[in-house]
C-alpha cells in the first residue's frame, strides 16, 4: 500500500489547540486532530505493525551490534535509496512522528510536570552517583578489553600491539581519582585515533559515543563546562548521532544481519526479514532522535533504549554486555537528570520538521559520504 501523506496537515491540525504563548494543551482534542487528519490523507494504520513494533522493543534483541557477530563488508554496495524509502518505510516513519507528536504533547499538558517530578523521584539516587556510575562502568568496560586483549574498543576493532591492554588497564586506573580522569579521557581518544587510522571514517561513525565519554570524563575531572554545555548533554548527543548511524545500517545493508535471524528464528516474531529490519531501523533511529528532545520524551527514550540494550545481552552474551556497557551508563544517566532548560521547551509542531530534517540529514550523509569514500551508488 502507497502511502500519500503531507506532513504539513499534521501541524495544522494541530494548531488550532496550541498556543504559542502557551505552555498548557488539552491532549484529548490534539490527539483526536492527529487521528482525524491522518484519515483525511487517507492513512491506515496497521495494527500488526504496531504491535509488532512493541514486541520488537520489548524484546531487544534487534539491538546487538551486527559487525560484532557477522560478517560485514563497510565498503560494499549499500541497498539504494529507492529501495530504502519504499511504502513500509514511509508508514513506518508517520506512524513515528505521530508517536512523537503525542508525547511532545502530553509533555506540555497538566501531565507532564507530574511524569517528570515522578522520574525525579524514582530516578534520585542514580542522579546522585552519576559521576560514579560513569567511572565504575568505564573502568568495568577497559579492565574487561585489557583481560581480553587485542581489541582496541569493541570486539571488531583489533590489534596486534602488546601495549594497548596496558594502556586499557592505565585508563581503567586513571578514573580512580578525578584529577586522573582527563588523562583517561585523553587515552580513550587516543585508542579512538588508532582505530581510525586503521578501520577508516566511515567504520568509526559507529563510535562517538566513545568521543563523548572521553568529553564527559575530561570536563568533569575538571569541574567545567564546554561552553556552559555540559558534560551529560555532550555524551547524550553522541549517544543520540551513535544510535540514529547505527539505524541507518539497518535499512543500507539488513543482509549483515540475516545470518543472525536465521540462527536466533524468534527475532522476527513471524514477520518478513525485510520488514523486521526496516522496523527495526525505525525504532531505534526514533527512540536515538528522542535523546536530543525535551525532557520527558528523552528520559522515557532513554529507558525504553536502555532495556533493549540490556534483554539483547541475554540473548547475544558477555560480548554484548561489555560493548554494550557504557552506553547503557549513558542511557541510565539520561534517564535520570532532572535538568529542564527554558530553550529545551520546544512546540511539538516543531517534531515533524526537526525529524524529518534529521532523517533527511543522516540518509544524506551516509550515502553521499560513502559514495564519496567507496564509490557506490546513491540510487
Amino acid at each position: 500500500m502507497s502511502l500519500h501523506i503531507k506532513f504539513s496537515d499534521l501541524p495544522s491540525a494541530l494548531a488550532y489547540r496550541i498556543s504559542d504563548n502557551s505552555n498548557s494543551v488539552s491532549p484529548r482534542p490534539v490527539v483526536r486532530s492527529i487521528v482525524g487528519t491522518c484519515g483525511r490523507v487517507g492513512l491506515r494504520w496497521p495494527l500488526g505493525m504496531i504491535s509488532g513494533l512493541a514486541a520488537m522493543l520489548s524484546s531487544g534483541q534487534a539491538s546487538a551490534h551486527v559487525k560484532w557477530f557477522c560478517a560485514y563488508n563497510v565498503a560494499g554496495q549499500p541497498r539504494g535509496l529507492e529501495n530504502v524509502l519504499c511504502p513500509d518505510f514511509e508508514q513506518l516513519t508517520t506512524l513515528a512522528i505521530s508517536l512523537l507528536l503525542v508525547g511532545a504533547v502530553v509533555e506540555r499538558t497538566f501531565i507532564g510536570e507530574p511524569l517528570l517530578r515522578a522520574f525525579d523521584r524514582v530516578t534520585s539516587g542514580l542522579r546522585s552517583n552519576t559521576e560514579i556510575l560513569f567511572r565504575a562502568t568505564c573502568g568495568f568496560f577497559f579492565v574487561a578489553l585489557w583481560t581480553v586483549g587485542g581489541i582496541l574498543l569493541t570486539p571488531e576493532l583489533k590489534t596486534t600491539s602488546a601495549a594497548i591492554p596496558w594502556l586499557q588497564l592505565a585508563i581503567a586506573a586513571g578514573l580512580i581519582w578525578r584529577r586522573t580522569m582527563p588523562l583517561s579521557a585523553l587515552g580513550i581518544v587516543f585508542l579512538f585515533g588508532l582505530a581510525l587510522r586503521s578501520y577508516g571514517v566511515f567504520h568509526l561513525m559507529d563510535y562517538p559515543i566513545f568521543l563523548g565519554v572521553a568529553a564527559y570524563l575530561a570536563l568533569t575531572g575538571l569541574q567545567r563546562n564546554l561552553f556552559g554545555v555540559r558534560p551529560l548533554d555532550i555524551v547524550r548527543w553522541a549517544a543520540a548521532i551513535t544510535l540514529m548511524w547505527a539505524s541507518i545500517e539497518k535499512w543500507a545493508y539488513p543482509e549483515w544481519t540475516f545470518p543472525l535471524l536465521t540462527t536466533h528464528t524468534t527475532m522476527t516474531m513471524g514477520y518478513d526479514r525485510e520488514f523486521f529490519m526496516r522496523a527495526a531501523g525505525v525504532v531505534e533511529f526514533t527512540l536515538a532522535f528522542a535523546l536530543i528532545w525535551t525532557p520527558l520524551v528523552r528520559r522515557s527514550a532513554a529507558i525504553m533504549l536502555a532495556a533493549t540494550f540490556i534483554s539483547a545481552v541475554f540473548d547475544f552474551g558477555k560480548i554484548d554486555a561489555i560493548g554494550h556497557s557504557a552506553i547503557i551508563a549513558v542511557l541510565f544517566a539520561i534517564a535520570a537528570d532532572d535538568a529542564r532548560a527554558l530553550q529545551e521547551k520546544r512546540h511539538p509542531l516543531f517534531v515533524p520538521v526537526s525529524y524529518g530534517t534529521a532523517l533527511a540529514g543522516f540518509l544524506a550523509v551516509y550515502y553521499v559520504g560513502h559514495s564519496a569514500l567507496f564509490g557506490t551508488t546513491i540510487l
